[in-house]
This record gives C-alpha cells, structure tokens and sequence, in this order.
C-alpha cells in the first residue's frame, strides 16, 4: 500500500503538479512550521542505503538514487546528508582517498563506465529541490581489518604510524597533528569541486570504549604539552572542527557545518551540574567531543543530537533530552537526529511497535517553537519501509505542506529580488508562471515559493509549493481538481530563494475568481 502511494506522490512532484494535494490547497489547520529541516541520513558504509549492493553498474546505482530522493521529495522532506566518505574512503574522484569498496566491490576502483557519483548526487538532489550535505567520517579508515577490502596507496599503509588499531578497525589518531591536516584537506577538495549545501560529520570522534584501552600513549607523550589526557583528546577534536570551520569559511563560506553527535553530551552530576538528568553515555568524557564548545566560538552552523531513546526512557528520556539541548545552542540551529530504525529491530520496546511514538517527537519539537528547528531521520531505508505508518503520517499530515530549510543569518541575510509572476490557463488549470529578469552574482536564485489563500493576509506564511530553479524562470501547475467546489476566489503570489533559503518579498498578487465551473478571471492587485 505504501508503495502505491508513493507512485501516485511521486508523480506529483515530478509533474510539478499540486494534484492529489486538493483536500491541503487553502487548508490553514493545524499547519507545519514554514521553516524546518526535513532530512535523511543515507549511509553508504556496509551498504545500508545506498547502492544496495556492492558491484551494481552505473546505471543502477543511479536508478536506486534517483528512486530514493524522489521517495524521501514525496514524503516530505527537504534535505539528504549522505555518506560520500565512510570509511577512508571515498563516493568520489580524491586525491586523498581511493574509491569506497562499498561502491565498486573494490577499494580503489573506480566505476566502470566511469561517472562521478558525488557530482551525480548532487545534481539529482538540487533537481528535486533538496539540499545535498555531504558526511564524512573523518576519523574511521578502515572499518574491518580482517575483511575490507584496503587499497595498496590507502594511507594507512603509507603512514600505519598515524593510526591506531583499535577493535575490528584502523583510527586516524586524533592526536597526531597530520590528522587535522589530512580531514581538513578532504573538506577543503569537497567544498572547492561540488556544488554541497553542507559538510556533515556523526558522532565518531575518539571511539566508542568498547574495547578496552585506545592506544595513543606515545603521541601524547609527544604532543600532550602538560595536559591532562582527556583535556588533550578533547583539544585534539577541537582542533580538527576549528580547523574545518576555518577552511569553509575562506573557500566557500556559502556552505554550512554540523554534526551529529551522541545524544548525551554530560549527565547532570556533582562535578557537572549543568548537565541533563539522564544516566548514560557522555559524548564529552567518553568520545571527548566538546559540542558546547563549537558551538559557543562558532565553529559549527548546527548539530543534530541523536536522540534514539524514546520518552520514558529510564536512563535517557527523550523529552529531558530535547528541552536539554533546546536550552544549550548558542544562538545556533538544532535539528534532532531521530532512530526510526528503533521501529525495525526485532529487540526493540513494545513503545517502538506503536503508532505514537515518532509522532510525538515532531509534536514535541514543535512545542518549543524557534528553539529547535527540525530534524533527520536514521535512516533512509527505515523511513522508506513506513514503520508503524510513520512515512504515511509525515506525508499526509506533519510534512503535508512543503517546508523552507531554515535559512542562517551568520552565513548570509541578503534576500533576491521578488519575482514577477503571471498565469496561462489551460483546459486542465492555472499555469503560474514567476521570471526574475535581473539576478546578482550573489544572490542566484535557486527556487521559488508558491503560495495561494482565500484570504490575501495570509499570503506568505505556507508553502504550498516549491518548485526549484533551473534558469532564471518557473512553472507551477493548479489543476481544476485541486481548487475546492465551494471556492468562488481565491490570491496567488511567490517568493524567490536563494542558495542560503533567505526568501524575497512577495511577488506581484494574482486574484483568481471563478466566473462559473472551471472559468477563472484573474487580475492583479489584492481585491
């Protein structure tokens, strides 16, 4: 059942069309935020998402990503972060790492025929309208040291001393200074050859104490300039994150920053009492990620906390958890990193079987009004299998109208020019047609916003529409079904977006009145 009803959403955002949208048109109930991120994470590493499977050709593996965006646009959302460096490894033609095993079966091997994945990616993302942030893992190189597939030049056989074995996988040793070097360098090559949003990093920083002790003892005896071993390791990734911001900054300053890191960053104690009450984990003592820290000198746009428990956790309540963060930003964005995967595993809490849960998590997010600004769901295939109907839920009701991805003032405030717009009818509808003849250099437009009411007050305050931009001009198409029976007039009006989603000033206003049946007048002006 799903699956049919994402066929019938997908044609309508691929005929640029608001049909099978009627019941939404002029619907002022209960409305979604204008402004929210709506992401997915798509992980590459083990071929969770995406390709499904190692060795597909080209084509295919195009074919699976075309059919993932075009199912993440139907149910809503605006945004993908996928994983293009996942394990020393790399989506794309690099100088610093060899194609990802986890694409061609091969470390090292580039498709054949030859494509770049990653341009390709984007390219498919931003036709659709959605922002495309690329995920690295900047310390983890090899995932399993007895069964991934390692290239001859992969750097950790050019320089095995700037690595710790640790577990099953081979660490970049936060602590060597050729660590910061080497990220930054993979960073600076991205946000200089593709056209990303956002570079994106999760919650591996040191690993996860799993296995014992993490052997850095000598590079510390060397570098740890009379500190202590923790404030070290701490220094250490704040070294690496300060540096990234930095290289974003002077290359392409357009593009955004984040990570997601591990939902706990201290548990209120003693020693810490500012911290939640929650009893687990800590992303600042055991994984030595000093989130506060980004976020207070500015080195990260937003973070997304991973916030896999449900409420009523005992050891780690969601809603503690949520209004924590909430309180904690700096004056930087929060996106809540959401484990919808929880639903799919055979172990989880009853909880997790229930319709409710997710639910209320959006509507919590909500309550807090522009102190959390949306969230990204772990992970695109559990999102896709419509758990507990949940992808049902985002498409006809909490994602039912289309969302603006909160744009960041300290990245860029300058708004385009408002278009003009006109409209053709035709024997099926209303043709909306936006052109903004004049475009500077900085504030290209990228898409525009459709908006429609009965009341020419509210225009402006839900998207109805968002259609990219691919030259300077748009179309969107009303059909006659989407106006409901009883309406006699209703206004029409749209925004241009730029890169960064800073919205123009309102179009020129189109008043649409029915003459009889499907004969429509229109005129410019608000009455």
């Amino acid at each position: 059942m799903f699956f049919k009803k994402i066929v019938f959403l997908l044609y309508i955002f691929l005929s640029t069309s608001l049909l099978g949208k009627a019941q939404n048109l002029f619907d002022t109930t209960d409305l979604p935020p204008k402004y929210e991120m709506r992401g997915a994470w798509v992980s590459t590493v083990g071929n969770i998402d995406w390709p499904s499977k190692k060795n597909l050709t080209p084509d295919q593996q195009r074919a699976e990503f075309v059919q993932i965006i075009a199912n993440l646009k139907a149910i809503g959302l605006n945004a993908v972060f996928v994983q293009v460096k996942p394990a020393g490894d790399a989506f794309y033609p690099s100088e610093y790492d060899p194609w990802s095993e986890y694409l061609t079966g091969t470390q090292g091997q580039a498709p054949t025929p030859f494509y770049d994945p990653l341009k390709f990616m984007i390219e498919e993302t931003h036709r659709q309208g959605m922002e495309f942030h690329a995920w690295i893992n900047p310390y983890r190189m090899v995932m399993d040291v007895s069964r991934s597939s390692v290239a001859d030049n992969h750097v950790t056989k050019l320089h095995p001393d700037w690595f710790v074995h640790y577990g099953k996988q081979m660490i970049f040793n936060p602590g060597m200074p050729e660590a910061v070097k080497y990220i930054t360098g993979v960073v600076r090559d991205i946000v200089n050859r593709y056209d990303v949003d956002g570079i994106h990093m999760d919650d591996y920083f040191y690993p996860y104490q799993e296995h014992g002790a993490f052997h850095d003892e000598d590079a510390y005896k060397k570098y740890g300039n009379g500190m202590s071993l923790s404030d070290w390791r701490r220094s250490n990734c704040n070294a690496l994150i300060e540096s990234i911001h930095n290289a974003i900054v002077a290359d392409n300053p357009m593009v955004k920053f984040g990570v997601s890191p591990f939902g706990i960053y201290r548990n209120k104690s003693s020693i810490y009492v500012d911290g939640s009450n929650t009893s687990g984990s800590q992303a600042y003592d055991e994984l030595y990620a000093d989130i506060l820290l980004w976020l207070k000198n500015g080195w990260v746009d937003y973070i997304a906390p991973q916030l896999y428990w449900e409420i009523g956790h005992a050891r780690a309540d969601y809603a503690t958890l949520l209004n924590w963060w909430s309180s904690h930003m700096y004056g930087k964005q929060l996106y809540i990193g959401e484990g919808i995967y929880r639903a799919n595993e055979a172990s989880m809490r009853s909880v997790w079987r229930g319709t409710t849960e997710f639910p209320k998590h959006i509507q919590m997010e909500r309550a807090l009004g522009n102190k959390v600004q949306g969230e990204i769901l772990f992970s695109t295939k559990d999102i896709l299998k419509n758990p507990n109907g949940w992808a049902d839920s985002l498409a006809l009701h909490y994602y039912r109208k289309p969302a603006i991805v909160p744009p960041m003032d300290w990245i860029d405030k300058n708004q385009p020019e408002a278009p003009e717009i006109w409209v053709e009818h035709q024997s099926n509808g209303l043709m909306v047609n936006a052109l903004l003849e004049a475009q500077s250099k900085e504030e290209v437009v990228k898409s525009y916003v459709l908006y429609t009411s009965v009341n020419p007050a509210n225009i402006g305050n839900s998207p109805d529409f968002i259609q990219p931009s691919v030259t300077k001009d748009a179309k969107v198409f009303i059909p006659w079904e989407s106006i409901p029976v009883g309406c006699s007039k209703f206004y029409i009006g749209m925004t241009a977006l730029d890169r960064e989603n800073n919205e123009s000033d309102l179009s020129n206003l189109l008043i649409v009145t029915r003459v009889s049946g499907n004969t429509w007048k229109v005129k410019l002006g608000s009455e």
